[in-house]
């Protein structure tokens, strides 16, 4: 029997009642032409986006400067992570067509800086590479110029899938860590850190002159120096990027937040990961994997 596709929100807040937001948290809703123009293309060229499907904080600043942050290989994954509202059960047949609408709308926009991230496709052997690369192929062909960020699954550490991607040159390739090593299983059971690791140390391998990246988000139980023990040990693999922010509950289905950090502890890990050597740390309550991904490669790539 298929898994249904299930997504449980709170009518409310998406934090429980005892654990009400701080200030530095809060967003303003945007409403601007823009945001509205952004999402009018996405649902008329039936595209789905990371920035709606999990419920970015940011949704309304990005869009309301015109970007987007694309979400391939339709909009239900075959894993369960227990931090994220991305639906999942069993996904459709993918959507040859995807890269095509995709890249239009790279254009449309004006894009000078695409991100491309997915839903994790399992039931695949190449976990849907071969539609990243076909993004990224076909961006550069409709929108030259454009620099092309993807934030890809771990694709069970699959060395043949990550080389498709690579093939196409990415100018950043992403993979979150997402946590620390003590809590990795306990919130994305069917990930692996080893997995993960191989990515991003492989992306490298197999392009040496590509930007890495990758995240975390605290809140979720970690304390500060596994935090610092964390970025170290993503520093040692070589990553050039890392963004760091504060997880938040999407539903009762989810994990609770247990720690809210301050801006002045985000601004402590900032200045860490510069010490250990990364070339860009974005560091922030609502940091998300794409927030400023623009200014990000337009300082790396000078």
């Amino acid at each position: 029997m298929a898994i249904k596709p299930t997504r449980e929100r709170l009518k409310a807040s998406p934090q429980t009642e005892h654990k009400r937001l701080p200030p530095w948290l809060r967003v303003k809703a945007n409403h601007s032409r823009s945001f509205q123009e952004v999402g009018a293309l996405m649902e008329g060229l039936s595209l789905h986006t990371v920035c709606q499907e999990a419920l970015c904080p940011n949704r309304g600043e990005c869009w309301g400067e015109g970007t987007a942050t694309f979400l391939l290989l339709g909009d239900v994954c075959t894993r369960s992570c227990k931090f994220c509202d991305v639906k999942h059960g069993q996904p459709g047949p993918l959507d040859w067509g995807e890269p095509e609408r995709t890249a239009r709308s790279v254009q449309t926009l004006g894009l000078e800086h695409a991100v491309v991230t997915s839903v994790n496709r399992d039931e695949r052997r190449d976990g849907g590479a071969p539609i990243f690369a076909m993004v990224i192929r076909r961006i550069r062909e409709l929108q030259p110029g454009c620099s092309v960020e993807v934030l890809i699954p771990d694709f069970k550490g699959s060395l043949e899938a990550l080389k498709i991607v690579m093939d196409a040159r990415p100018d950043i390739l992403n993979h979150n860590l997402e946590t620390v090593p003590r809590l990795f299983k306990t919130i994305q059971p069917q990930s692996s850190l080893a997995a993960s690791r191989a990515t991003l140390i492989n992306a490298k391998k197999l392009q040496p002159g590509a930007l890495t990246k990758s995240g975390l988000m605290v809140g979720l139980g970690d304390t500060l120096a596994e935090i610092k023990e964390t970025m170290a040990e993503i520093r040692s693999w070589e990553v050039d990027i890392l963004t760091i922010g504060q997880y938040l509950q999407p539903s009762r289905n989810h994990l609770p937040v247990e720690r809210f950090y301050t801006p002045e502890e985000f601004q402590q890990l900032e200045e860490y990961g510069l010490e250990l050597g990364f070339r860009w740390v974005e560091s922030g309550p609502l940091v998300r994997s794409s927030y400023h991904a623009a200014e990000q490669v337009r300082a790396l790539r000078a």
